[in-house]
């Protein structure tokens, strides 16, 4: 019934999180009894180690599923890994290449595949690892991983159905193709970003004219593509040439000059060259006006055949340059402006995206996406917070079908042969000997793979053991909730909803909670470039800078970012321990799209818990020798337990009511100010008034007793689903305790006996009185041991019914003599005055607690001291320069700082009139 003197982290989270795998408290079974409630771990990426948006979705996963454990519902937590095809691929790649100086080409498909799997099985399960350290209490049996043997069999079941229900097919369609990656991305994987560059004008000779036609264009290279001039056909501009051609320069080939709509004629000179195998938009204008398509840039973006000999083999770059050059010698360009070009970037290699026209296979996404919007729109599935649905709905309702084809070899790869004989595809579950047209042998599988997000997008129902209808299935599908960030609403989000409505005929989950964005303190996002990425073991168990550094510079992060990091983190970081960091992420997360994670703000966290700590040893010191639960007699105990068995019950139904509409931030805060202002600061103040009262008999100090034990036991369950190491260990030493761990008990007891309004309402009083009183003792420097004469002056006889009341807990709390009057007639003008309320104040006579001269001299000089603040403030406040030039948080800093002094001036001559 012991605990250590100090709080140490280190020493008690790893007993716990043994004792919890060997108990196996966190497994699910369908087959118990209990109202399901499931949540799906977004699957981190199989390359990734655990950083803070994973620290924070994660944490407030494990605060619902360990709340609905409490609660006895049947809670799991499904845990697993994503294949992340792309980036799986790249990494392994580079390690070949670095360490062995061979490509994935020189090793062939199947042995680089072998290769991957040998990484995936040494590194893949790093993650997993972390994640248990932060005492997630996933059911780790169930761990899937989106290329395992059922994941895979599910996704060709997919594939297979789409395919037969029309919704998956095979077509020539423009791309975006990442010439780094050597694969198709989806729109979602494209950064559209502006840049600087230019804009050139091309004067196109009309045939059989002297007269040119001028276009505009920030890719020259890609005339040596265009087959047509597009004018839109209400420019009385152009009207007579619609149908003519002009003569391609330095290509040889004459193109038509075309109408079409899309043509603005207000934008430069109302003519648009048209390249339809570069351009998704010349794309469509091409297919409008019958346009032939001539790609001249191939998938290494550099320059192809019909290109001109003298082009081809250059790259983009290259190309553009000497296309200028060209037309420019030929008397052919026209003006070159400054412009910021729109230019699309593959999210993942940072190339330059080139559109480009390639068979892929799609997903039909309207059909799908039709139920989703549905759904939502009756509520089936709720988003919180509820702004995210008008994102989700408007995707949705202007969706373009998947491109889900990727030229990768890691990931499920595509289930269609190709003839060899009569070009038949034969799309199947298993893989086929012969061709189902014409039975040849002579058939070979599509060697892309499918994009990750497919995989990803069964994830709700593929993990439970779909196709097949197992008890996990019809117990545990829909999920609860999606906890997951609003940065993949698309690419995950919307599109599980898309699949769980098609094959399961429902919505794979009830809710979707999006949580805020986790950026450094200054609100930037937390980047290896910038230098501020915060590792949340880190924080967990602390790091030297120089520890920071040398992981920094192993991962290639540069010198530029490792400056920023030496400024942001100089002493690098204090060990906090898990349940501090927990503690915060959930303080933190606040409705909005990012929060700012401050350091400090974690450390005061870590304080909160140690000031638990030191109240359960003062709790447990006044247990010693009880062996069970200490019945309470009602009729002995006083306000201050009322109040605080009240307020128990207050804040255990507020918690409550916190989870269930995911207010985690109310939820932490709430635990927060009852358990370090209530209980600590207050309750258990006044608690050693009794049990250091020589007076009170040995009945009222046990059933003090029963009360402590009894707020203390409810705060360790209160707490264990955020806290759950320092929750376990605490309510490990309360008397009663069985051997049963805190997180398999109820987490609210039934406490609605205890409500009492006028219990609470009657203690702040006691409180704002006390707090005023004590106010008044410091500011005059009177020592804590000194007993003051008080009166309390107040017109309001509630009030002073209730003071008469509760005489003795004030007097015991705030140590005076108290006197109780309805007004000033009897007070000292030499008295300083504490305002409590509009009706209510305390007065205490300086007499003889103060030397009025020295104290004049000691206020006046304090005075002068901070009016030459103020007026230094003010001044900087009134300079335009500094307010135009300055930052905004300086400019907020001044101005708080302003305000404090100001306060702080005004009751320096408050203090001094009282004794002038």
């Amino acid at each position: 019934m012991t605990l250590s003197k100090q709080y140490d982290p280190s020493v008690i989270e790893d007993n716990w999180r043994e004792l919890w795998a060997k108990k196996d408290l966190f497994a699910a079974n369908p087959q118990d009894a209990g109202e399901s409630f499931a949540i799906t771990l977004p699957p981190p990426n199989v390359t990734g180690s655990l950083h803070m948006g994973h620290a924070m979705g994660s944490t407030l996963q494990d605060i619902l599923i360990r709340v609905a454990r409490m609660r006895g519902q049947n809670a799991m937590w499904m845990p697993g890994t994503d294949h992340a095809g792309i980036a799986t691929q790249m990494l392994v790649e580079r390690m070949l290449m670095r360490t062995e100086k061979t490509s994935r080409h020189d090793l062939g498909r199947e042995k680089f595949l072998e290769r991957v799997w040998e990484w995936k099985e040494k590194f893949g399960g790093r993650i997993g690892k972390q994640m248990r350290q932060i005492g997630f209490s996933l059911d780790w049996k169930r761990e899937r991983f989106t290329m395992d043997e059922s994941s895979s069999l599910a996704v060709r079941k997919v594939f297979v159905k789409l395919y037969k229900d029309g919704l998956m097919y095979r077509a020539n369609r423009m791309v975006n193709w990442d010439p780094v990656s050597q694969t198709v991305v989806s729109d979602l994987e494209v950064n559209n970003v502006d840049e600087s560059g230019h804009l050139w004008e091309l004067k196109y000779p009309i045939t059989g004219s002297d007269q040119c036609i001028v276009v505009a264009t920030t890719r020259p290279e890609t005339m040596l593509g265009d087959t047509g001039v597009a004018v839109h056909p209400e420019d009385d501009r152009y009207k007579n040439l619609i149908g003519k051609t002009i003569d391609l320069p330095l290509t040889g080939r004459k193109i038509p000059i075309v109408a079409d709509s899309f043509v603005d004629p207000e934008f430069g000179s109302g003519a648009v060259k048209v390249t339809p195998a570069h351009d998704f938009n010349d794309f469509e204008c091409g297919k409008r006006c019958n346009l032939e398509t001539i790609a001249v840039i191939d998938k290494d973006a550099k320059m192809c055949a019909p290109s001109p000999t003298k082009y081809v083999g250059m790259t983009v770059e290259e190309a553009r340059k000497s296309i200028v050059a060209d037309m420019e010698a030929a008397g052919l360009l026209g003006e070159v402006k400054d412009y910021a070009v729109p230019r699309g970037r593959s999210d993942r290699s940072g190339a330059v995206i080139e559109p480009m026209l390639s068979d892929q296979w799609f997903v039909k996404a309207d059909v799908l996406a039709k139920p989703a919007i549905e759904a939502v729109e009756k509520g089936e599935t709720k988003f919180v917070p509820e702004h995210w649905t008008k994102t989700y709905n408007h995707w949705l309702k202007n969706i373009n079908d998947w491109c889900v084809s990727r030229q990768l070899w890691w990931g499920h790869q595509i289930p269609a042969w190709y003839c060899n004989v009569c070009q038949h595809v034969t799309v199947s579950e298993t893989d086929p000997d012969s061709c189902e047209g014409c039975e040849s042998a002579e058939i070979s599988q599509d060697s892309d793979v499918l994009d990750t997000w497919f995989s990803s997008a069964l994830w709700p129902f593929s993990t439970l053991g779909w196709p097949e209808q197992t008890d996990s299935l019809a117990k545990y599908y829909p999920n609860s909730v999606l906890v997951t960030g609003p940065d993949i609403i698309f690419f995950w989000v919307a599109r599980m909803m898309m699949m769980g409505l098609y094959f399961q005929k429902e919505v794979p989950f009830r809710a979707v909670y999006m949580t805020p964005i986790v950026t450094d303190e200054n609100g930037d996002k937390m980047s290896k470039t910038k230098g501020n990425v915060i590792d949340p073991l880190d924080v967990i168990y602390g790091a030297t800078l120089e520890e920071l550094l040398t992981r920094a510079k192993e991962n290639g992060v540069s010198d530029k970012a490792m400056a920023k990091t030496k400024k942001l983190f100089p002493n690098g970081f204090s060990a906090t321990g898990v349940d501090a960091l927990r503690f915060s992420l959930c303080a933190l997360a606040l409705p909005g799209k990012y929060i700012r994670l401050s350091m400090d703000r974690v450390e005061g966290y870590r304080n909160f818990i140690n000031k638990l700590w030191n109240a359960s040893r003062f709790v447990l010191m006044h247990l010693e020798g009880e062996t069970d639960t200490i019945e309470i007699d009602e009729s002995l105990i006083g306000l201050p337990e009322r109040w605080i068995l009240a307020r128990l019950q207050q804040v255990s139904r507020e918690s409550g009511e916190a989870v269930d509409s995911f207010r985690f931030s109310d939820l932490a805060n709430g635990i927060y100010h009852f358990v370090w202002g209530d209980f600590c600061d207050w309750y258990i103040e006044a608690a050693k008034v009794t049990l250091f009262d020589d007076e009170a008999t040995e009945l009222q100090k046990r059933s003090v007793k029963g009360v402590l034990l009894m707020v203390l036991k409810q705060i360790t369950s209160l707490m264990s689903p955020i806290t759950p190491f320092v929750a376990e260990e605490i309510a490990s030493k309360l008397p009663g305790y069985q051997g049963t761990c805190v997180m398999s008990g109820a987490w609210t007891a039934e406490l609605s006996r205890y409500q009492d309004s006028k219990v609470v309402e009657d203690m702040e009083l006691i409180k704002d009185v006390t707090s005023a009183i004590r106010s008044l003792r410091s500011q005059y420097q009177a020592p804590p041991s000194k007993v003051l004469s008080v009166t309390v002056v107040s017109s309001n006889q509630p009030m002073i019914d209730t003071l008469n009341l509760q005489r003795d807990v004030i007097t015991k709390l705030a140590k005076v003599e108290l006197s109780i009057a309805a007004d000033h007639s009897d007070t000292s003008k030499q008295s300083a005055r504490g305002v409590v309320n509009a009706s209510l104040e305390v007065v205490v006579p300086l007499e003889g607690l103060v030397d009025f001269e020295a104290e004049r001299i000691r206020l006046a000089k304090q005075i002068t001291k901070a009016e030459k603040e103020v007026t230094k403030v003010s001044g900087k406040l009134s300079n335009e320069k500094f307010l135009q030039r300055a930052p905004a948080d300086v400019v907020e800093a001044e101005k708080a700082k302003l305000a404090e002094e100001n306060e702080k001036l005004a009751k320096l001559k408050e203090s001094l009139a009282a004794i002038s």
